[in-house]
């Protein structure tokens, strides 16, 4: 099973997978790559990644959106920030329904669309 099949086999993570892509159409489109651990939106490189945290740890969170961003952003809504190399932070967002994927996240997503350019 992949990480595709995971997301929609709830009806929270299919939805929250279905609004990414719609929001990444809208910003001109990008390369969608299921693992077995996740799914990855890219362009030149990854800017979005989709995965199931009961995959790994009990959790009853359906879907985490990380994003890689250029900067720091500093909002109560990330559960961690970490980052992997210069340059790179990612954003790990905790998504318990698909109304949390608002105007606040879209500007996020843009902003890891462009730096992935």
């Amino acid at each position: 099973m992949d990480a595709r099949e995971r997301l929609t086999a709830s009806r929270t993570g299919a939805a929250v997978l279905r609004r990414v892509r719609s929001e990444v159409r809208k910003l001109g489109g990008a390369e969608e790559r299921a693992t077995t651990s996740q799914v990855a939106f890219r362009r030149r490189r990854g800017f979005a990644y989709l995965w199931v945290p009961g995959q790994y740890v009990a959790s009853d969170v359906p879907v985490v959106i990380s994003l890689a961003l250029p900067t720091h952003v500093r909002s109560s809504r990330f559960k961690e920030v970490v980052q992997p190399s210069v340059g790179v932070w990612m954003h790990h967002l905790e998504v318990r329904k698909v109304g949390e994927l608002d105007a606040e996240f879209r500007e996020w997503l843009e902003r890891a669309y462009q730096g992935a350019a």
